[in-house]
């Protein structure tokens, strides 16, 4: 009488028992991400005072750039304002495009381009412009952001068979805020914030700048008065 053998599977070879491993050790790794968020921040009260904000209004007028990203201008006023309305929500905010309707119904294009050309120069805003600014967006302080630097990128922190499984992505950002006041053209308050960013993932998505400018945005606006 012969026997039937069953055929059972044998043991999984060193190979495939090395690719589950890093696999596991990839899988687990992922969930113990952290990011590492190291902001440094100086900030300046002249002028502005409790309740002041909520009092009279602010506007944002466009951003400068010293990056070369002018591209990002818009974005980053946005960014600002939506956080400035989310944080301070008994204030009166004035976005961007908004201002720029103002200011372009009021047929003050040309004096709002000269009055940028002069900041460039001279970083001031000439009081007599920056009142009329204040007038027609009916916000007496005005916000100025200048984005002054941004970096990202990354690199490799564990890779096997040929693939890519840990990477470090990174970022850094330099921003600057004034606060001008339109009545008497007089800067009210001033902040700046540096913030280097970086995190250990799995996948290839990279710090953007919308991300690294939200929380910037974040911290300096919760230090205002």
């Amino acid at each position: 009488m012969k026997l039937l053998r069953v055929g059972l599977p044998g043991p999984p070879s060193r190979t495939v028992l090395s690719r589950a491993g890093v696999l596991i050790l990839a899988l687990g790794l992922s969930g113990c991400f952290t990011a590492q968020i190291f902001p440094t921040s100086q900030e300046r009260d002249i002028s502005l005072r409790s309740g002041d904000l909520a009092a009279s209004g602010i506007a944002f007028i466009t951003p400068s750039s010293a990056t070369g990203q002018e591209e990002e201008k818009q974005a980053l006023a946005m960014i600002f304002a939506e956080v400035f309305k989310q944080q301070r929500p008994g204030v009166r905010v004035v976005g961007l495009p908004e201002s720029l309707n103002a200011i372009n119904k009021a047929a003050l294009a040309d004096v709002y381009k000269q009055m940028y050309h002069d900041y460039r120069d001279t970083g001031l805003f000439k009081r007599d412009i920056l009142k009329q600014v204040g007038a027609v967006t009916g916000a007496r302080y005005i916000a100025q952001i200048k984005l002054q630097g941004f970096e990202q990128g990354a690199k490799e922190r564990f890779g096997a068979f040929g693939f890519r499984i840990v990477e470090t992505t990174f970022a850094s950002i330099r921003i600057f805020l004034q606060i001008w006041d339109s009545h008497d053209g007089t800067i009210a308050w001033e902040g700046m914030q540096e913030m280097h960013y970086a995190k250990d993932r799995i996948t290839d998505k990279p710090v953007t700048l919308h991300s690294a400018a939200e929380r910037t945005a974040r911290d300096l606006i919760a230090k205002l008065p």
